[in-house]
Formats: structure tokens, sequence, C-alpha cells
């Protein structure tokens, strides 16, 4: 009996970390008021009179992910940062706030990533109505990168 609880005891010591490694870290905040998130990022954008870019996504999204990284390295970057106030919003698998999604006439089901670009007053300037990014890892860096400075210079 010693033996096996010993040999379960190693057995969990091993698998508990390589588990925790296998786990990407998350991107999107799956626990917080979504709506709350968008005013919040709202009263940040009239401050600094930029608009607000809503990204919808999930964890477990692949081309969510490859737009993230975008987002903080690369070319994507210095240009988000310079033209956006960025708010994400977990869409889960598809079972949450598909409502905020819907009222910025973004059709969840055409794929995610997906964006809406809001004045800082709250106005919809721009939609991702036809799944633009839902290919994210496809369109590479440089092609995301093309997107978002037509997007930007719309928003203006």
């Amino acid at each position: 009996m010693r033996f096996l609880t010993a040999s379960l005891l190693l057995a969990t010591s091993l698998v508990a970390p390589l588990a925790a490694q296998a786990a990407p870290p998350a991107i999107y905040d799956e626990g917080p008021d979504a709506k709350a998130a968008i005013r919040a990022t709202l009263a940040e954008a009239e401050k600094a009179k930029l608009p607000v870019l809503v990204v919808f996504g999930a964890n477990w999204c692949g081309d969510c992910r490859m737009l993230d990284a975008t987002f903080k390295t690369g070319p994507s970057a210095p240009l988000i940062a310079k033209h956006f106030k960025v708010v994400k919003v977990d869409v889960g698998r598809f079972d949450h706030n598909v409502d905020i999604a819907e009222a910025y006439r973004v059709p969840l089901k055409k794929g995610i990533p997906a964006v809406a670009v809001l004045s800082p007053q709250g106005k919809l300037l721009y939609a991702t109505e036809g799944g633009e990014l839902a290919d994210a890892r496809k369109m590479g860096d440089q092609g995301v990168y093309d997107f978002f400075t037509r997007v930007a210079a719309t928003a203006r």
C-alpha cells in the first residue's frame, strides 16, 4: 500500500508541472463584466481622443492568440498603440457576450477574432462583418498590419 501511495504521489508530482506547461496563458479574461470594461475603455479613449478597438475572441482560438501577439510585437504593435484604446471581450464557445457583438454588428458565426471600432463617444465606426480576421494566422504579421492600417484610416 505504501508503494502504491508513493507511486501515485510521484506520478502526480511529475504530471502536474507538465499540465501547467501545456495550458497557454489566458489572453481573454473570462470573468469580468465586458460591458463595464468597454465603458471604462471608452472613458480612457475620450481623454486620449482615440477610437476604441473592441476585440472579440476566446482563449482556445489560435487566430485570436496570433492577433494578440501581433498587438504586442511586430509591425502592428506601434500602430495599434498609437491609434486605438483596446478592450478584449471573451466570447467563450460563442456563449458569452454574444449580445455585445450583435449590438456592434459583429457576426461571430463568421469567425473570430472579430473587431468593432467605436468612437470615444461609443458610436460604431467599423465592424468586421465578414470574418476578415478569422484567418489571422494565414494573414501573418504583414497582413494584420495592412488590415489595421486601413481600419485606422477609417476610424479617423
